[in-house]
């Protein structure tokens, strides 16, 4: 077996690239060619999964968090390349959905010699200038878009504690924004949607800022996105349903509605989306379902 290994060194303290080096030796002991590379930068990762892909052997691996994986995914989506996630990231929702747990080099490594795959969806988002890209977890608009903001600007802490703190921060300037969204329905019925929400949701996968299940049904293989629309209410209420976002019970509560769609147009002004952790940019966006588009290794 052989697999090219792309490790972002930017992790804190070394210690992604402690994680990375501790698959690498596993996959060695298994008997797995590994071929290591470490790029410098976002552009340098992008560069390195396109080079490795010419000749990607049994797959590609990449060490990193949820941004990282993104780089990779947007070069692999279509190809049927298998890609192992290495979680040394903050948040690793990815990770999380596949079963890898977090910061796990032993499943990360076992999942490779292991030979496992699965196929998921990808979420394709569409600019109004027709720029294209891809998510694998969640888009956040609104009051989520803002606590990554303010995450991003943090150095401390880190890991899902960042997350947390952002939002207790957030929750002090809170207030709603008015959004007009398009819901295109499995059945082909458009669903449109004009008010003022603190959170409009789109979920390929149920949770994003380490573990936060927003979209607590959504499946990455059923060919459909999650939608999930939150209103706002008084704070001493939304301090309760925030407890609720945080175990996933909240998809019952009277300020959420929530929906599965084939896609969604999301609306706003001063709004700016994130997705994997990344910005994705301003809105309007359109956002559709990819089926299938992605081959990961999971564990047997």
């Amino acid at each position: 077996m052989r697999v090219g290994f792309i490790v972002n060194p930017a992790a804190p303290a070394g210690s992604g690239s402690a994680l990375a080096q501790r698959v690498a030796d596993r996959l060695r002991s298994a008997g797995v060619d590994v071929r290591t590379c470490e790029p410098v930068d976002a552009a340098g990762t992008a560069d390195a999964v396109r080079a490795l892909s010419r000749d990607p052997g049994d797959g590609i691996l990449v060490a990193g968090g949820d941004g990282t994986v993104g780089l990779a995914l947007r070069e692999l989506h279509g190809s049927g390349i298998p890609l192992g996630v290495v979680p040394t990231g903050t948040g690793n929702d990815l990770a999380r959905t596949l079963g890898l747990g977090d910061r796990d080099a032993d499943a990360a490594a076992d999942a490779v010699i292991g030979s496992a795959s699965r196929h998921i969806d990808l979420a394709r988002v569409t600019a109004p200038d027709g720029r294209v890209s891809w998510f694998s977890t969640v888009l956040a608009s609104g009051f989520d878009s803002k606590v990554n903001d303010r995450a991003n600007r943090m150095r401390w802490p880190r890991g899902p504690l960042r997350y947390t703190i952002a939002i207790l921060r957030e929750f002090l300037v809170l207030r709603a924004i008015p959004y007009e969204l398009e819901l295109e329905l499995p059945g082909g019925d458009t669903v449109r949607v004009a008010e003022d929400l603190l959170v409009a949701a789109v979920g390929n996968t149920r949770s994003y800022g380490g573990g936060i299940p927003i979209c607590p049904d959504a499946a990455p293989d059923d060919g459909l996105l999650d939608v999930t629309l939150v209103r706002s209410a008084g704070r001493l209420r939304l301090l309760r349903l925030l407890r609720k976002v945080y175990a996933g019970t909240h998809a019952g509560e009277p300020e959420v509605s929530t929906y599965r769609v084939s896609a969604v147009t999301l609306r706003a002004v001063g709004v700016t989306a994130y997705a994997d952790g990344e910005p994705l940019g301003s809105l309007p966006l359109r956002v559709d379902v990819e089926p299938g588009a992605l081959t990961v290794f999971v564990p047997r």
